[in-house]
């Protein structure tokens, strides 16, 4: 066979049109876009999760029909008594602009609770979710890169941006610097109240906690000191899943506020219910899932190429 430099001008264009072919052919061009549990996988975050020695397994991750049934009344009590279902799980959802998609991660505890009583709920509430948003540019490859967090804490949200990111504060100060492990963002939640911040790197407070680990199944913690636990992701849209019965009397009592009879009733607010107090009147309640992109645009600066305009939304 001839080398390339003996090949005729008219044979160099046809063999570099033939080895293009052959590059389409057996994949090696860039990867095309990723499916939205690929992406979820992905960018979920290795979760830095504390818990309370009193009562450690309150502190554990599940899903809101971790007992068998969406009545959201029910799960206070079926803590304690159903400890072996309480196995790692997280909720996701995708929405995507032309530029960028933004992935929510919600966090589900069945109870926001104390280590001393409450008889009068002023402490203490039935069902918890707390999480994130994860903003990912297209940059041409199958998963995108990472560029901003902001994760849920209570009644307040927290901006956080990766090494490298060109995200600057805009209307809110950016809270620090996101650690990631192996591309992956890092997390930390509370014990009891189950706010929700990036990872400082720092150990958990007591010295014990659970590190949950992103899989395509999910486990049960061996203890409240774990530090490798597998949690799996639930697509938020699934059918007969979490956005499909958000009008579900069982489940919700309002809009985005799950039903609730213990502690204070019908605290909790899942995802379409976040909302941060003080962040201006035009970010309304539930604007981190339905309506991410405006909320990004006005939290950081410097975002570059950025649009608003959103070509799928299963929250719209």
């Amino acid at each position: 066979m001839l080398s390339p430099a003996r090949l005729s001008p008219v044979r160099k264009v046809a063999a570099t049109l033939v080895a293009a072919v052959a590059l389409s052919v057996f994949g090696t061009t860039p990867a095309s876009a990723a499916t939205d549990s690929e992406l979820a996988l992905h960018w979920a975050p290795v979760h830095y999760q504390d818990t309370d020695s009193s009562d450690h397994d309150a502190d554990y991750l599940s899903t809101v029909d971790f007992d068998g049934d969406w009545n959201a009344q029910n799960n206070w009590e079926g803590q304690d008594d159903v400890l072996s279902r309480l196995t790692g799980a997280a909720y996701y959802s995708v929405v995507e602009t032309s530029t960028h998609w933004f992935i929510v991660y919600s966090f589900y505890h069945p109870r926001d609770w104390e280590d001393f009583p409450d008889p009068f709920g002023q402490f203490t509430h039935e069902n918890d979710m707390e999480g994130l948003l994860a903003t990912v540019r297209k940059d041409g490859s199958a998963f995108g890169k990472l560029e901003a967090v902001v994760t849920v804490a209570h009644s307040d949200f927290y901006s956080y941006v990766p090494a490298g990111s060109t995200y600057t504060g805009g209307r809110e100060n950016v809270d620090g610097t996101l650690l990631v492990q192996d591309q992956r963002p890092t997390t930390r939640q509370e014990a009891k109240g189950h706010g929700l911040y990036a990872w400082n790197g720092a150990e958990f407070p007591g010295g014990d906690g659970v590190v949950y680990v992103p899989s395509t199944t999910g486990e049960v913690p061996s203890s409240g000191n774990d530090r490798s636990v597998a949690y799996r992701l639930v697509d938020t849209f699934a059918p007969g899943g979490l956005w499909a019965r958000r009008a579900d009397a069982a489940t919700f009592a309002s809009w985005g506020t799950f039903r609730g009879d213990n502690g204070k009733k019908n605290a909790a607010n899942s995802a379409w219910g976040w909302d941060d107090g003080n962040d201006g009147s035009d970010l309304q309640r539930g604007l981190l899932a339905t309506d991410p992109a405006y909320l990004v645009s006005v939290y950081f600066a410097n975002r570059g190429d950025f649009s608003l305009t959103y070509t799928r939304n299963a929250y719209r």
